[in-house]
């Protein structure tokens, strides 16, 4: 029963696989330096972010996933740096990214900002097969392991203002092969277009809707739509739709200004809904403010 779960595993993730690769997260509005470099020092304060997921519970070999971002405003806050980290495992496989982010801010009027951002690091893809059982000990490339590190880049633009948003950016420029053998496997480039807006409806709430789409070729794109109410300035709840893959809802508390924590929940629609218990999603947030820095509150991105 174990091998079908984690063959099922494999399959399902292989299928998910041919659109996208990089690894996916449902609270996206949360940490958008993760595919977006130009976000870096857009908070105008030190602001670090840690997400872990873990999807498909009770199935071995699923998906799990944790990300790191940290970034800020440095030189009379035009400029912004930062750093995100991402490690993705399915099943024997796993994947590390590592970028360090530069951005520039430019004022483009009294109310909107346009920032553009690079990005560089490093980009690592392996395989560690000797756990497995497998029909013929003597295959080679099912008892071994394989790891690869890659140098890679970045670029991004983010338009914003008090209540808006909306972003285009290429994470990793370069498609980088991650086959030892045939020379057919690569990780592909992913295109990413993000847009949110805060509508007020009155001191005590405000919506906002926000739409992540994601696009590799050869595959279809990829669409993250959620819409929050965000209540007593403190407390966020939202719905999500993804295509073709789930539905979920997500909830946030903002505490005293400097610490957000939030957890989404998914449910697929299709076939990887048998024997499992969800997709689960921990989010932590802090921003971190000098004594003469004042920063606007709430933030809603």
């Amino acid at each position: 029963m174990k091998r079908i779960t984690l063959l099922l595993v494999g399959i399902l993730s292989s299928l998910s696989a041919i659109a996208q690769q990089d690894a996916q997260t449902s609270m996206y509005f949360f940490n958008p330096l993760q595919y977006n470099p130009a976000y870096a020092g857009t908070r105008q304060s030190l602001h670090i972010t840690g997400v872990t997921r873990a999807q498909w519970v009770g199935w071995d070999g699923a998906p799990n996933t944790q990300f790191l971002s940290a970034h800020a405003p440095v030189i009379r806050k035009n400029i912004g740096v930062g750093l995100n980290m991402a490690y993705d495992k399915i099943g024997s496989r796993s994947g590390f990214n590592a970028m360090a982010n530069f951005a520039y801010h430019m004022r483009l009027n009294k109310d909107l900002r346009l920032s553009l951002g690079l990005s560089a690091g490093l980009q690592q893809y392996g395989y560690d097969f000797t756990g497995l059982i497998v029909t013929d000990p003597n295959d080679v490339n099912y008892t071994t392991n394989y790891s690869k590190t890659r140098a890679n880049m970045g670029f991004g633009s983010y338009l914003f203002g008090e209540r808006f948003y909306a972003g285009l950016s290429l994470p990793r420029l370069i498609k980088r092969n991650i086959d030892n053998n045939t020379g057919d496997a690569y990780l592909q480039r992913h295109l990413y277009l993000t847009g949110g807006y805060v509508h007020p409806i009155n001191s005590i709430l405000d919506l906002k809707p926000s739409i992540l789409l994601k696009y590799t070729a050869n595959g279809p794109a990829i669409a993250d739509i959620n819409f929050s109410a965000h209540l007593y300035k403190t407390f966020w709840v939202g719905l999500l739709y993804r295509t073709t893959d789930c539905i979920g809802f997500n909830f946030a508390y903002q505490f005293k200004d400097i610490c957000t924590a939030g957890y989404a929940f998914d449910i697929p629609l299709n076939g990887k809904f048998l024997n499992q218990w969800g997709t689960h999603e921990i989010m932590v947030s802090f921003d971190l403010n000098g004594k003469n820095n004042a920063v606007q509150s709430p933030r809603y991105f």
